[in-house]
């Protein structure tokens, strides 16, 4: 990221200025997130954060001016929204297409907001608090700069499914169920796309923004509250709204701010599509390091966590299998594997473990931001590696017969297939709730 490049973009809006304390921020697979201060002549800072597309992965054309409208539009209706400055669609300001907003001080990391004890009165509230963001947001006048619902919300799904190929059997059958059990038609409203903990911003007292709106788009209201139960955003929590309280109180919430009036089983419909979506956007990011469109250790790891949705798909669908697969699943001890050493010692394993503790004891505690995140993620891929030379092959596992979907001698040996799988690229996600 060039500073006089961005010094130059920020002249118009906020006069001459200099950048100072320019820093990448982790996590974001898709967009990168930029923090910086604007210091003006007089001394003065302004706290801003831009985002914008990696270099060589554009989004699609006119999504960055879509984002910044939304934001604005729920800002102007007093959500708990960023100011946004300045954006463009095209490279001439910051080389790519992005924003810069205000930037909102607090927390984003799930995992403090749901255990640390400064955050106590905010779990509190946060439920509260998204059921009525969720509800605002969605009474807002959907115009012309949104493209209109698609009429079929599986149709990307299944046409994802179609363009990477048999990725996954488990997925397949969580589509047939979905299209066996259609939810009720609504809409269109305003609907955020990745509305979870890791896209808010949170304070002692609660939401102080959202953030990260660049799946923004039409359809069901039910879409943003399915997508807060998805497992993969409650981290580790055994609370199944977000991670912070029951999916009945966050659909009363949304009711009592003015929201629709949506059942239990509509809820649970948009979780398991939420949770298939998850799972395929991990192949497609995956798919992203695979083709060299964007090499990146952390997109190589996201595709072992494909087995993760698969579990909880399979958890939601067919739990008794789920439950048997769990208690049979293979079991690594943890230890460099003993192996014979054709090419002398150290082992594959032992160099395997040799350079992950490097990682973590020596590259993680001095490093920060983002090479220590890329450094954790790589830490993390090296004991998968060391987990799957340890207990080898996984058991074939295929989809129950279409024709007869509850199958359960095909329904154990998908199970089971997913079982070996998660044992290798996470076995403690077993035991999150």
């Amino acid at each position: 990221m060039d500073e006089a490049m961005l010094a130059d973009a920020l002249h118009d809006r906020l006069g001459p200025v200099a950048i100072k304390g320019l820093t990448r921020l982790s996590g974001g697979a898709s967009r990168e997130t930029w923090a910086f201060d604007a210091i003006r002549a007089d001394g003065s800072a302004t706290e801003l954060v831009l985002r914008r597309d990696p270099l060589g992965r554009p989004s699609e054309p006119g999504a960055m001016r879509r984002e910044a409208l939304a934001i604005t539009a729920a800002g102007v209706a007093g959500l708990a929204a960023p100011e946004v400055l300045m954006w463009t669609d095209g490279p001439e300001l910051w080389e790519t297409a992005g924003l810069v907003m205000r930037r909102v001080a607090g927390e984003t990391i799930a995992r403090r907001i749901l255990r640390d004890d400064y955050y106590r009165r905010a779990r509190g509230a946060l439920i509260g608090q998204l059921g009525q963001f969720a509800a605002g947001l969605h009474a807002l006048e959907v115009t012309g700069d949104f493209p209109a619902p698609a009429p079929d919300p599986l149709g990307e799904l299944r046409g994802l499914l179609a363009e990477f190929g048999p990725v996954s059997p488990t997925f397949e059958l969580a589509l047939r169920w979905l299209e066996a059990e259609p939810p009720p038609v609504r809409g269109p409203v305003l609907v955020h796309g990745d509305l979870r903990l890791g896209n808010l911003i949170v304070g002692p007292d609660g939401l102080r923004a959202v953030i990260d709106w660049e799946l923004v788009h039409t359809g069901s209201p039910a879409e943003d509250l399915g997508w807060l139960c998805v497992k993969a955003w409650r981290f580790g929590s055994g609370r199944p709204a977000a991670g912070l309280g029951t999916r009945e109180e966050l659909l009363a919430a949304y009711r009592a701010a003015g929201g629709a009036d949506i059942s239990l089983d509509e809820l649970r419909w948009w979780e398991i599509l939420g949770t298939l979506r998850w799972g395929l956007m991990c192949v497609s990011q995956a798919q992203a390091h695979l083709s060299g469109a964007h090499r990146s250790v952390e997109l190589a790891a996201i595709g072992r966590r494909v087995c993760e949705q698969e579990w909880d798909l399979l958890l939601l669908l067919e739990p008794e299998a789920a439950a048997r697969a769990a208690a049979g699943r293979p079991l690594p001890s943890g230890e460099p594997r003993a192996e014979p050493a054709p090419f002398g010692r150290p082992t594959a394993s032992e160099l395997l473990d040799a350079v992950r503790e490097f990682l973590t004891d020596q590259v993680m505690p001095a490093t920060a931001g983002q090479l220590a995140f890329h450094a954790r993620v790589a830490a993390n891929a090296l004991a998968v590696v060391a987990r799957e030379l340890e207990l080898g092959s996984v058991p074939d596992a295929h989809a129950p017969d279409p024709a007869d979907p509850a199958d359960p001698g095909d329904t154990a040996d998908l199970a089971a297939g997913v079982a070996a799988r998660l044992a290798v690229a996470n076995p403690r996600y077993f035991g999150q709730p």
